[in-house]
Order: structure tokens, then sequence, then C-alpha cells
């Protein structure tokens, strides 16, 4: 799977030194899926680049999420939070008690039939669709 940083370098983008920091921190998750805040991202990146804003940060993911390489996950907490994973269409689930977010293919489980939205709003186009599950994960059970 591509990297964050692969991706923009693909696309063209130009990799200043705080891109560049900004998207080695989705890249450093690795294999463990993260949902950060501006804030997650912001600590993270100072860790490496002291020098990086919170206005470079908020205005470097506003661009991520306009492009289409990061998606801007609302959960309900009023808390934005950025998922670098756009590869499949996914959903997500959410712990009630400690607010972890994860990642469900479509497949697994999958959303409102779009047919049964076309017959209650006809002439409707259905373009995208965002499915947050709620309830406990295994470890606040």
């Amino acid at each position: 799977m591509e990297t964050l940083t692969q991706r923009l370098t693909g696309r063209g983008w130009r990799m200043t030194a705080q891109r560049r920091v900004i998207a080695r921190v989705f890249d450093a998750a690795g294999a463990e899926h993260i949902h950060l805040t501006a804030d997650d991202v912001l600590e993270r990146a100072v860790a490496v680049l002291p020098e990086i804003s919170r206005a470079t940060v908020y205005n470097t993911l506003g661009e991520m999420v306009d492009a289409g390489e990061v998606l801007a996950v609302n959960v309900g907490d009023r808390v934005t939070r950025y998922d670098p994973n756009v590869a499949k269409t996914h959903h997500h689930l959410v712990c009630e008690v400690c607010s972890s977010i994860f990642d469900v293919q479509a497949e697994v489980l999958p959303s409102a039939n779009t047919a049964d939205v076309a017959a209650i709003a006809p002439g409707f186009v259905i373009e995208s669709a965002d499915v947050i599950f709620r309830g406990r994960c295994a470890c606040c059970r």
C-alpha cells in the first residue's frame, strides 16, 4: 500500500519540509490505522520540526482533504479527525466510552441501500455517504 508521502509526491505536490513532516506523521502509523486531530498532528510534527506552526498544520490538512488524499472525519464530538485511509470505501466504528475510531470496509458492513434512499427521495442523486456505527469497543465492554 502506498504511503501518504508517496501519493502526494506522485500527484506532483511540492513537498516542502512542513508538508513532508505532516505526511510522515500519518506514514509513521504504518499498519496501525489512526484518526488524528489537527492538534495530534501538530504535536507529532513539532517533535520533528520545532518551527512548524499551527496555521501551517491546519492549512496543509485542509489542502490534503481538498486533494482527496486525507478524509476529514466528524463523529459528532466537534473535533475533526483526519484519516489517511482513502484507498477503499469504508465506514467508521466509534467507541462511546473511549472515543476510539476504527475503520471497517464497506463490504463487511454495508451502508443503507441506495435504492431504498432513491425510493424515499425520487430524483435525488447520491454522491457519497458517511456511515458511523456507535457502540463499545472490545476494551471498553
